[in-house]
């Protein structure tokens, strides 16, 4: 059995490891875009303020880990893929043959379409030859203009600020992370930012970057009229799910690939995982991509045990969960953290101490979640979103009290572990 994995990152080398332990004999080819070994784009900020060498993004740290495991590592990019012939073309001709496909292809980073974004030291920060760049043209004191104050965006700008750069942060929404967060919260992040010597723009955009004669400097134009100097700028403004090279496979896409409970597309012994994938969301049962890495972990997991052993095991769905530090403020989000239609919430906001928690409920049952500046409460709101545990008479509690959650949680353990023993 030939299997093949498109993507090296969290979910490509997840499954291809998972695959050999459930098939000692197979054959493994996985293949990396990169010529470089399989990293994870989250440790990238950490190379970015310098607390790690490059190689420290590393998935695996010993020099032959996969070559222990028999996995071959084939350096390329997919074109085409030929489902009837079971046949994978890549960009230099050659043709590879699977008998079972896993596409983990993840995502590229995007770029706003708009005057002079394709000028020297303009930068995305996505893999790990863009942080190279970033780190040979910035140095203390540098001006840099981040473009996007959304979760990579403020991923980036807490490796910024520990760079020690002057940093201006544009964001066309009215606050930060603004896929994460109500308007109290995002702009109490913002706030929080300002303080800490960070310009922060919001309700803008960069409409237009330019050079300057004579001077090395960019000049950045934005839709409110500022005009901005900097050394560097960085676009973190979106991505989008690597699918182009599926034109004419047959496999269905719209925003991902649509994947079933197996995560098998609609293509027989083709698979999907990780940001490439639309995989079931556990709050509300539909399909989307998550692109985060806990996902893709677990996605590639699920996906090998599949391809070896049939469909005997179907996705249950993972939370939609986000966890941020933008510059030492810890923000969270779970579950359908902006409400439901007929739900109630309870708030509490500490302004001048930039702490927050809001719960959202569906009858006594909570939903969604999120938090800034309290950090004690992040893995009970986890647990009551993903076990739907039935609060009963703590959910009015809740709505006087929020911070009370951590007991809310210990009386629903202990309701369930009672039913258990009755039944």
């Amino acid at each position: 059995m030939h299997y093949v994995i498109i993507g090296a990152g969290p979910a490509g080398v997840n499954a291809a490891e998972h695959l050999r332990q459930y098939d000692p004999q197979g054959q493994i080819t996985m293949l990396v875009a990169e010529q470089v070994p399989p990293y994870s784009r989250m440790a990238l900020p950490y190379y970015l303020a310098d607390n790690i060498a490059p190689e420290g993004t590393y998935l695996r740290k010993g020099s032959n880990h996969f070559e222990s495991l028999n996995i071959t590592l084939k350096q390329g990019r997919a074109s085409s893929l030929d489902t009837q012939n079971k046949t994978l073309t890549l960009q230099d001709g050659e043709t590879l043959g699977y008998d079972k496909l896993l596409i983990a292809s993840g995502a590229t980073a995007t770029r706003p379409p708009i005057p002079g974004i394709d000028l020297e030291r303009v930068y995305n920060c996505w893999t790990l030859q863009d942080a190279h760049k970033i780190v040979a043209t910035t140095k203390r004191g540098s001006k840099v203009i981040l473009m996007g104050a959304g979760f990579i965006g403020c991923i980036i700008l807490e490796a910024l600020d520990e760079r020690g750069v002057d940093l201006t942060v544009i964001e066309m929404e009215n606050r930060m992370v603004s896929r994460m967060t109500n308007e109290t919260m995002g702009t109490m992040i913002k706030d929080w930012c300002v303080a800490k010597g960070i310009n922060v723009l919001t309700s803008t955009q960069v409409t237009e970057i330019s050079e300057n004669e004579g001077s090395a400097a960019l000049n950045v134009t934005t839709k409110s009229g500022e005009s901005l100097q900097a050394d560097v700028v960085i676009c973190a403004t979106g991505v989008r799910s690597n699918t182009a090279f599926l034109l004419d496979s047959g496999i269905e896409v719209d925003m991902g690939i649509i994947v079933d409970d197996f995560l098998q597309t609609s293509a027989p012994d083709v698979y999907a995982a990780g940001d490439v994938a639309r995989g079931r969301d556990l709050s509300t049962g539909e399909y989307q991509v998550q692109a985060i890495q806990p996902t893709a972990v677990e996605h590639g997991k699920l996906a090998a045990h599949n391809m070896v052993y049939g469909h005997k095991t179907p996705h249950p769905g993972n939370v939609n969960m986000n966890v941020l530090d933008t510059v030492g403020l810890i923000s969270t989000s779970f579950g359908l953290w902006m409400g439901v239609e007929g739900g109630e919430q309870a708030e509490m906001s500490d302004v001048d101490n930039f702490k927050y928690l809001n719960l959202q409920f569906k009858d006594d049952v909570l939903v969604g979640a999120s938090s800034l500046g309290m950090t004690q409460h992040v893995g009970v709101m986890r647990g009551l979103i993903q076990t739907g545990c039935r609060l009963g008479p703590w959910k009015e509690k809740l709505m006087r009290e929020p911070n009370r959650l951590t007991e809310a949680y210990l009386a629903c353990a202990q309701s369930q572990n009672v039913s258990m023993s009755a039944s």
